[in-house]
């Protein structure tokens, strides 16, 4: 599947982005880089810890399912990105626990003077079972149609 445009936009439009399941080296390696606690770092002190085991960082999934699954879908549409809100964080992940993302239309706020569309998509993420283990509202601005490229001579 290549990119999509506005047209493909519609209010309440599941996008199933499928499953991912993380190592444990590429939830240290994640945690390292941006969020060095010994839970995500260190298998032996996150084995006596609250959690019982390491656990991926929160941000991690949301970004390896919007860096691998969303952009590559919304890039052509995407102007700038305006907020996120309402990340919680449910339940741990652990090491190859298998999560599911879903991503929802919530709402859309056309400016069709300025050719954009302001989308508020809501990111669910969950186990087999349908339970949640985070998500979070984002909204992005996007293009309503694509601009006509003007041609030199």
């Amino acid at each position: 599947m290549g990119t999509l445009s506005y047209k493909d936009f519609k209010l309440n439009k599941v996008f199933d982005f499928g499953y991912m399941n993380l190592s444990e080296q590429e939830i240290i390696d994640f945690a390292l880089f941006i969020d060095p606690l010994d839970f995500h770092t260190n298998k032996e002190i996150a084995e006596k810890g609250i959690f019982g085991g390491l656990i991926t960082s929160g941000p991690h999934l949301f970004f390896l399912f919007y860096k691998n699954h969303y952009v590559p879908l919304f890039k052509d549409t995407i102007i700038a990105g305006l907020e996120v809100n309402n990340w919680k964080f449910l339940k741990p992940v652990y090491a190859n626990m298998k999560v599911f993302c879903k991503v929802t239309i919530a709402s859309m706020k056309p400016n069709k003077e300025k050719n954009r569309v302001a989308v508020k998509w809501h990111f669910d993420f969950t186990n087999e079972k349908g339970e949640h283990f985070q998500m979070l509202d984002m909204t992005v601005l996007h293009k309503m149609k694509e601009e006509k490229k003007k041609i030199k001579k």
